[in-house]
């Protein structure tokens, strides 16, 4: 199995590391409602709930079944988010990306979840990505679609604070990926 604890991918601006208590508090301080509106998650009340994230994370990563990174500002080291690779494991595995609402607007997300698809297709054995996103996210939406990422399904199902998604899921292919 491939643990991803120690993996770093860096882009042009970017630097995705392994998510570690480090970061929780910033974690904690970034996701809050306005983030989680369109995800599945709610936002953590208590830091212990960041922290039990962190652990549980990088449980998965030493199994190497995920690689939870936070995304950081390559110049500074600062804080932006959070950008996920799960189920590396299977051929098909999910991405995922969060960037906190003071940095929206700079396509941060896009650039993260770019490289992790291009790490992906290079270093797994990956049919292809999948992006479930809230069909009312449009900004999110881009991301898979500036990908060559092409709608493969759509479904409905409450978030964890009770409000309903309606998902549309995305397919990335290696052989559109910019």
């Amino acid at each position: 199995m491939l643990s991803t604890l120690d993996l770093v991918i860096e882009t042009e601006r970017l630097r995705l590391v392994a998510t570690a208590e480090e970061y929780a508090e910033s974690i904690f301080r970034e996701f809050k409602a306005e983030i989680t509106w369109y995800m599945g998650p709610r936002p953590p009340e208590r830091i212990e709930e960041t922290l039990t994230f962190v652990s549980e994370a990088r449980k998965k990563m030493e199994g190497g079944t995920e690689f939870q990174a936070t995304v950081l500002l390559k110049a500074t080291g600062g804080f932006l988010g959070q950008a996920g690779l799960h189920h590396i494991e299977r051929d098909t595995p999910e991405l995922g990306i969060w960037i906190k609402k003071s940095a929206h607007g700079n396509a941060y997300g896009r650039e993260a979840v770019t490289d992790l698809a291009r790490w992906a297709f290079t270093n797994l054995d990956v049919r292809y990505l999948i992006y479930p996103v809230d069909r009312e996210n449009t900004p999110s939406r881009k991301i898979p679609e500036w990908l060559g990422g092409t709608v493969e399904a759509e479904y409905r199902f409450p978030n964890q604070s009770g409000r309903p998604l309606d998902l549309l899921v995305y397919h990335i292919y290696p052989s559109v990926t910019p």
